[in-house]
């Protein structure tokens, strides 16, 4: 491609603020955390495996908010399949997409390289695809679909967990023995549908703890899985000390179970892991 078409120009502009982002296919796979999986196909309207036909890098003079040792390119490429999305695309796609130069300060070569396409239409445009952000663009493997699919599947799931906004209120409660307390963590969450999270403590006992995603406050509620929609929901939106305005109780010891029983579920949820 010597010169670019028109429509690249347009995209320079469509696709200003987000294309700072959207950095280069990941060479590794694995390197992609489940979060990141989640973050991305959350923000995706669409799922798009495609092979690069052809590319041209723009001057840096039109790549407002590239970053440093980085080359903004004009790609042209070829729908393989729809992983995801209900809007009908075309054989022929075209975006724009961030990538690192390479050790001899060029851009790399990705004509015939396959990949996969987190991403948006652009209005008005057919064949335009606007990638909604850092890592959007990732090389196809197997693997990768294979890791990619259960998370889609989970978004859409009737009974998805919500998106949790805030710790809305937080009550503990000792027991009538040494050593046995009871504390309920109260989420808002973006649909408003209501979750809990109990911990009770026995003596002689381990904690236990679990959520529900439910109006029921169930004591025999587990924790979630690792590595699920549920568990992203609480492990990556949490944060990371109980706010002191949702502790309700203004007895200090209550308030000191139930900020120790907050840190006991973000430890046993573990970090939110992201690579990107």
């Amino acid at each position: 491609m010597k010169a670019l078409p028109s429509i690249a120009a347009a995209l320079t502009l469509a696709l200003t603020v987000p294309a700072v982002a959207q950095d280069a296919p990941a060479s590794d796979v694995a390197a992609l955390t489940y979060a990141d999986l989640v973050g991305l196909a959350e923000a995706a309207p669409l799922v798009v495996r495609a092979e690069i036909r052809d590319q041209a890098a723009l001057e840096p003079e039109r790549s407002p908010g590239l970053a440093q040792g980085h080359v903004r390119l004009y790609i042209e490429a070829r729908t393989k399949a729809l992983i995801a999305g209900d809007v009908p695309l075309g054989e022929e796609l075209r975006y724009l997409v961030d990538v690192p130069l390479t050790s001899k300060g060029k851009a790399p070569k990705l004509k015939k390289t396959e990949v996969l396409l987190f991403a948006r239409t652009v209005p008005g445009r057919p064949g335009e695809l606007q990638l909604v952000g850092e890592g959007a663009q990732q090389i196809y493997s197997a693997d990768l679909e294979s890791r990619l699919r259960p998370v889609l599947t989970s978004l859409v799931a009737p009974d998805a967990p919500p998106r949790v906004t805030r710790v809305a209120d937080a009550l503990a409660v000792e027991g009538t023995l040494v050593g046995e307390s009871e504390t309920q963590l109260f989420l808002d969450t973006e649909n408003d549908g209501p979750v809990s999270i109990t911990v009770v403590r026995r003596p002689n006992q381990q904690p236990r703890w679990g959520v529900s995603w439910t109006e029921i406050v169930d004591q025999s509620a587990r924790p979630p899985q690792a590595q699920t929609l549920a568990w992203y929901r609480l492990a990556c939106t949490l944060p990371a000390q109980l706010p002191s305005e949702a502790n309700l109780s203004r007895d200090p010891r209550a308030r000191e179970l139930a900020a120790r029983d907050y840190a006991f579920v973000l430890e046993q949820l573990g970090s939110c892991q992201r690579s990107l």
